[in-house]
């Protein structure tokens, strides 16, 4: 199987904005990192952006 790869890049995002991803981070035991993770996860799954994943793929071929 192939690795996930990570990329990082810089985000300026403003203090009040922050603070509110911080607590709601603190809220769900996660990091800030994992939060801004799990919103971008969640906005992408909304708008049905994500790809599919490998594993449905192959169940759809058996």
């Amino acid at each position: 199987m192939s690795e996930k790869k990570t990329k990082s890049f810089i985000l300026r995002v403003d203090g009040d904005t922050m603070d509110a991803i911080e607590a709601w981070a603190a809220d769900e035991f996660r990091s800030t990192n994992g939060q801004l993770q799990w919103i971008i996860t969640e906005a992408l799954r909304k708008a049905k952006r994500l790809p599919k994943k490998k594993q449905q793929k192959k169940e759809d071929n058996e």
